[in-house]
C-alpha cells in the first residue's frame, strides 16, 4: 500500500492535515478538539495533551531553569536577551518532550510542544494579580518583548516549528480575577485598537504565532472565545491568521453558565467553534457530536478546526521520523544546564531597577557587617512567581550575599515579620541586628502568595488581586523600625507590579525593584549591590503613590491610566531607572523635518558614558502628538535599545519610526496619519509630564533628554487595522 499523504514529509502541512482529517470519523474528530486529545490507533495518531506552560521557563514539568518572572524580563528592556531566554526555554521544552516520548511512547500534561505563553495583556491596573505574567503597561514595549519571545519559542526552521507559542488572553483582559468568568469589559474602539490590540497584532503578523488564546470575559458584549469581532473580523480577517485558537480552561462552559449567551453545552460549543475557536481547554467541546446531529454546526466546520490542529502537529514533526526533525535532536542534558543558569543570572541582573541611591551603592570593601532582614530575604517561593518550573538550586538574597562575601564580612539574618498580619514581636531582633551592622538590607514586598491568578494567592482573597498597592502593614512597621535605628538602609522590593512604597522612597538610602527574579535572583542582586554589575533595568509600569490616583478597577477605559494617559505625579514613572554611571545625549537628528503621511522616519542620537565605569543604558524614544483632532496619549514610547557603553565612550543609536507609531486613532479605531506637528524626545528616561501635554513638543523634557519636532504633511492616510 502507498504511504498516506499525511505521513509523507514531502507534502505540504495543510495537505497532510486535510488528508488525516478526512480519514477520521465524527467521534474521532470530536476527540481531537479538546486539550486532552485521545489516541486514534488505526491512524497512528498518539494521544496528546495540548496544555503546556512556558511563561519564564518550562512550567510544571519538574526541574527546569527558572528565569525571572515575565514582568522582570520586561524590566530588562532587552529584546535580544528576551529572545535568548525563549530559545533556552524551547530547548528545554523540546528535550523534555522527546525524553517523555522515549520513556512512555507519548508525551503527557506539561511535556508537550504547544505552549500557552506569552501573556501579553496590558497591565492597566497594578491591582491585577496576574500583572506579574505580563510585560507591563505599554503596548509598544509589550509588542517588542512579545515578538522576541514568540520567535524564540517557535524557532526559525523553514518547515518545522520548534514549539507553538500561544499569546494570551485575546484581547481585553486584566482583572478583576473574581469576575473574569462573567465580566463584560467595555471599551471604546479607540482604546481597543490603540492599547489592547497592538501587541497581539505584532505577535501574529510579525512573529507568526501559530496559536492564540482568547480571554474568559466578554468584550463589548461578546464572549472572547466566541467573538466574531475578535476571532473573525480582526484575527482571521484583518490580520490573516491561519493558525488555531484555543480557549482558556473552562471558558466554553462560561459562555452558557456565566455569560448567558447560550442555553446548553451544545449551543455554547457551536457558538465558539463557528466564531473561530478550534480547541477547548476542558471537555465542553465533547458535546459537538450532539451539536452536529442537532444541526447547530456543520461537520465541515468541525473539519476546519481539526485540520488547523493537525497542521500544527504536522509542523511540529509529530508524524515524521525523529531523525528528520532537527529539534528532536536536542539532548536532554540541555535541561537545567550551567549555560542556562548563567543566562538566568544575567536576566536577573538586567531586570533589577535602581529607584533611589543616596550614594550608598555600590557597597564598598569597608562593609564588614550586613544585616539581611525581611520576610522575603530567604524565601525561595518569592523568586519563582507563578506558572513556574522547579529549579534544581535556587539562590535567595541571603544566600547570594553570603556566597558573594564569604569570610570577608559577617552576614546576619532575621525575618522580622510575616508577609502579612500584625506580627511585630520580631521587630526587636531585626532592630538589634541592624544596630550592630554597617548596613541593613531589607528584602520586602509581595509574594505569589499575595498576588496571582484566581485561586492561587493563598494569603488573601482567592480572587488573586490586591485591594491595596502599598506594603503590607507588618512590613511597613518593620521598615520604619529599622529606619529608626539610623543605620544605612538598602530596601529591595519584590513584586509582580507597582508598589506604593512611599516610606522607602522617602527615607531609605537606596531602593531597588527586583520583581520575582528567578533561580539566580540572590546571586544577581549581590552582583549589583557590590558593583560587579551596574544596574540598568527600567520600570515597565508606573509606580503610583496610592490608589487615589487610579480610576475604579472595573473601568477598562484608558483615561487616567498608565503613563500614556495619567497626568498626575507618580512615585516613579514608567521607564525610570538609575545607574552607577552617568550618560549624556547629543546630536539628535531626524531624516527630514517634513514627511508625507504614511512615510517612515529615521532618528539618530549620540549617547556618551560620562561616568567612570562601564555600564548599560536604555535609550528611549517617545513621541507626542500636538493638536491632534482626537484624544491621544500624552506621550508614547516609540523605540528603545539597551546598549553597553564603556566609560568615556560614545555610541550612535538609530531608530526607525513607522507611520503606525505616528498615527492617531479615530472613533472607529482606525489608525490615521494626518497633517500636524509631532515631538520627539530621546533619553534614558521618559520625558517630563509637561512635555507635549501642556506647552507643546518643544518644551523642556528633563535632564539628559534631547528633543526635536517635525511636520507631517497631508493628505490623511488611513492604515490597516
Amino acid at each position: 500500500m502507498s504511504t498516506p499523504k499525511y505521513l509523507n514529509p514531502r507534502s505540504r502541512p495543510a495537505t497532510r492535515a486535510a488528508d488525516l482529517t478526512r480519514r477520521m470519523t465524527l467521534e474521532e474528530k470530536v476527540s481531537q478538539v479538546v486539550h486532552d486529545a485521545a489516541a486514534i490507533p488505526p491512524l497512528g495518531v498518539p494521544a496528546y495533551n495540548w496544555w503546556n506552560e512556558g511563561l519564564h521557563g518550562v512550567g510544571r514539568a519538574g526541574v527546569a531553569t527558572v528565569f525571572p518572572q515575565a514582568i522582570g524580563l520586561a524590566a530588562t528592556w532587552n529584546t535580544e536577551l528576551m529572545h535568548r531566554v525563549a530559545v533556552a526555554i524551547s530547548d528545554e521544552a523540546r528535550a523534555k518532550h522527546h525524553e517523555e516520548v522515549r520513556r512512555r511512547g507519548h508525551s503527557g500534561w506539561y511535556t508537550g510542544l504547544t505552549y500557552w505563553s506569552p501573556n501579553i495583556n496590558i497591565l492597566r491596573d497594578p491591582r491585577w494579580g496576574r500583572g506579574q505574567e505580563t510585560y507591563g503597561e505599554d503596548p509598544y514595549l509589550t509588542a517588542r518583548m512579545g515578538v522576541a519571545f514568540v520567535r524564540g519559542l517557535q524557532g526559525d526552521h523553514p518547515r518545522y516549528l520548534k514549539l507553538v507559542a500561544t499569546p494570551k488572553h485575546f484581547a481585553v483582559h486584566s482583572g478583576p480575577e473574581a469576575l473574569r468568568h462573567g465580566f463584560d469589559a467595555r471599551v471604546s474602539l479607540r482604546d481597543l485598537h490603540e492599547t489592547y490590540l497592538p501587541a497581539f497584532r505584532a505577535c501574529i503578523m510579525e512573529a507568526k504565532a501559530a496559536s492564540i488564546m482568547p480571554a474568559y470575559n466578554r468584550t463589548n458584549g461578546e464572549a472572547c472565545a466566541a467573538s466574531r469581532t475578535l476571532l473573525g473580523d480582526i484575527l482571521r480577517g484583518a490580520w490573516g491568521f491561519k493558525g488555531y485558537v484555543v480557549s482558556d480552561c473552562g471558558a466554553i462552559d462560561d459562555i452558557y453558565r456565566h455569560h448567558g449567551l447560550a442555553a446548553s453545552r451544545e449551543e455554547a460549543s457551536a457558538l465558539a467553534m463557528r466564531a473561530g475557536c478550534d480547541l477547548n481547554c476542558g471537555n465542553t467541546f465533547c458535546s459537538l457530536s450532539g451539536a452536529v446531529l442537532m444541526g447547530l454546526i456543520g461537520e465541515d466546520e468541525l473539519d476546519m478546526a481539526v485540520r488547523r490542529l493537525m497542521e500544527a502537529r504536522v509542523r511540529l514533526g509529530m508524524f515524521d521520523p525523529p531523525e528528520t526533525v532537527p529539534y528532536a535532536q536536542i539532548p536532554f542534558s540541555v535541561n537545567d544546564c550551567e549555560e542556562h543558569r548563567q543566562l538566568a543570572r544575567r536576566a536577573a541582573q538586567e531586570s533589577i531597577v535602581l529607584l533611589k541611591n543616596r550614594g550608598i551603592l555600590p557597597l564598598g570593601s569597608g562593609v564588614r557587617r550586613i544585616a539581611v532582614i525581611g520576610p522575603n530575604a530567604d524565601d525561595v517561593e518569592t523568586l519563582l512567581g507563578n506558572y513556574n518550573g522547579e529549579p534544581s538550586r535556587a539562590v535567595t538574597y541571603l544566600e547570594g550575599l553570603r556566597a558573594r562575601l564569604g569570610k570577608q564580612a559577617e552576614v546576619t539574618h532575621a525575618a522580622g515579620c510575616d508577609l502579612t498580619g500584625p506580627r511585630a514581636s520580631s521587630y526587636a531582633e531585626a532592630e538589634r541586628l541592624a544596630r550592630n551592622a554597617d548596613v541593613a538590607v531589607l528584602v520586602l514586598g509581595l509574594s505569589p502568595r499575595l498576588e496571582g491568578e484566581e485561586g492561587e494567592a493563598n494569603l488573601i482573597d482567592k480572587g488573586g488581586d490586591r485591594k491595596d498597592i502599598g506594603l503590607p502593614d507588618s512590613q511597613e512597621g518593620l521598615l520604619r523600625a529599622v529606619l529608626n535605628t539610623g543605620v544605612p538602609t538598602v530596601v529591595i522590593l519584590l513584586s509582580g507590579s507597582a508598589l506604593a512604597a512611599n516610606t522607602a522612597a522617602g527615607d531609605a538610602d537606596a531602593l531597588l525593584a527586583a520583581w520575582y527574579g528567578g533561580e539566580e535572583a540572590g546571586s544577581a542582586m549581590a552582583d549589583v549591590l557590590f558593583g560587579d554589575v551596574s544596574p540598568a533595568g527600567r520600570l515597565p509600569v508606573t509606580f503610583y503613590r496610592s490608589l487615589d490616583q487610579l480610576p475604579p478597577f472595573e473601568d477598562y477605559a484608558m483615561a487616567g491610566r498608565t503613563y500614556r494617559f495619567f497626568d498626575g505625579e507618580p512615585l516613579y514613572p514608567f521607564g525610570y531607572g538609575l545607574s552607577y554611571s552617568t550618560f549624556a545625549y547629543s546630536g539628535l537628528r531626524i531624516s527630514r523635518r517634513k514627511i508625507g503621511a504614511g512615510k517612515p522616519l529615521t532618528v539618530q542620537v549620540t549617547v556618551t558614558n560620562t561616568g567612570a565605569r562601564d555600564a548599560d543604558e536604555v535609550v528611549q524614544l517617545y513621541l507626542c502628538r500636538w493638536g491632534a483632532p482626537v484624544p491621544v496619549p500624552l506621550r508614547q514610547l516609540a523605540g528603545f535599545q539597551r546598549i553597553s557603553i564603556g566609560a568615556g565612550r560614545s555610541e550612535t543609536v538609530r531608530f526607525r519610526v513607522d507611520p503606525r507609531q505616528m498615527a492617531w486613532y479615530d472613533d472607529d479605531g482606525v489608525p490615521v496619519v494626518g497633517a500636524g506637528r509631532l515631538g520627539i524626545a530621546v533619553g534614558g528616561a521618559q520625558p517630563d509630564a509637561s512635555w507635549g501635554s501642556r506647552t507643546g513638543p518643544d518644551a523642556p523634557a528633563g535632564n539628559d533628554i534631547v528633543t526635536t519636532a517635525f511636520e507631517i504633511a497631508g493628505p490623511e492616510v488611513s492604515l490597516a487595522v
